[in-house]
């Protein structure tokens, strides 16, 4: 494939991504926009989200931003209103917004039950809001690509945090399989420790220094690229045979059968 076409595999097309604003969600937008992608940034932060979207419009791309509470099923279904209204439809959604890291990665008898239904409002139901409203565009355009970003501690399954990510790959797969008759395809990524700021501002040096030195098998820091490669590939045309998957991006941390 020539590079010219491959740097504009998303011509023409809408991506609506949650939690947009910031972390892998504004990596996200940036190189679906390099990449000729209408840009929707949903974001419970609509100030972050609007100032995301207006820097994206500075570099001359098409984008908008939309406040969007992804546990609330009407704000959901009337941000994508909004995204339709403005560009017609959708085509690529990437269910990225989540509650994570220390707070609730911790034992259920730890944690208030109040916390726990904020999180898996958030993380599991909110798939189900943004997808389910997400459906009857992309059917109506003949398809579509719905990305989840799950986590390498929902292979784990030892606090509510990583209960939850295990959640994301269930409905992965659920997903895939009632959506598939309308040809819209559900894949996941398990990002492993990256080098984003939420993680390295959390988590203390001789942790990181431990996974990447003791863990994985590619000892070096992961980067926000890699889960951005990943990305590119499983909402493009180029992974049109594979739904329902969950791909572990994380140097190798940890494998089994």
């Amino acid at each position: 494939m020539r590079t010219q076409d491959m740097v504009m595999r998303f011509r023409d097309k809408v991506a609506f991504i949650t939690g947009g604003a910031v972390g892998f969600g504004r990596a996200f937008a940036k190189a679906l926009a390099a990449e000729g992608a209408a840009i929707v940034i949903a974001d419970i932060d609509g100030q972050s989200g609007c100032a995301s979207a207006q820097a994206l419009e500075a570099d001359g791309h098409a984008a908008i931003a939309v406040e969007c509470d992804v546990a609330d099923e009407q704000r959901v279904e009337a941000a994508v209103a909004a995204a339709v209204d403005r560009f017609g439809g959708i085509d690529v959604l990437i269910n990225n917004a989540g509650l994570h890291l220390l707070a609730y990665n911790q034992p259920f008898g730890a944690l208030e039950r109040q916390k726990l239904r904020e999180l898996f409002d958030v993380n599991v139901i909110g798939i189900v809001n943004c997808t389910m409203a997400c459906r009857r565009s992309m059917a109506a355009r003949g398809g579509g690509v719905v990305l989840n970003i799950a986590s390498m501690a929902g292979h784990m399954c030892i606090t509510p945090y990583s209960v939850s990510k295990l959640a994301v790959r269930g409905l992965t797969i659920a997903l895939a399989t009632e959506l598939a008759p309308d040809s819209i395809r559900v894949n996941a990524i398990s990002p492993g420790l990256m080098a984003t700021e939420s993680a390295m501002e959390h988590l203390p040096q001789t942790m990181i220094d431990h996974i990447i030195n003791n863990s994985q098998l590619i000892h070096r820091q992961g980067e926000m690229r890699d889960i951005v490669s990943a990305m590119l590939f499983l909402c493009s045309g180029e992974s049109s045979f594979i739904t329902g998957e969950t791909i572990k991006v994380s140097g190798g941390y940890p494998l089994y059968l």
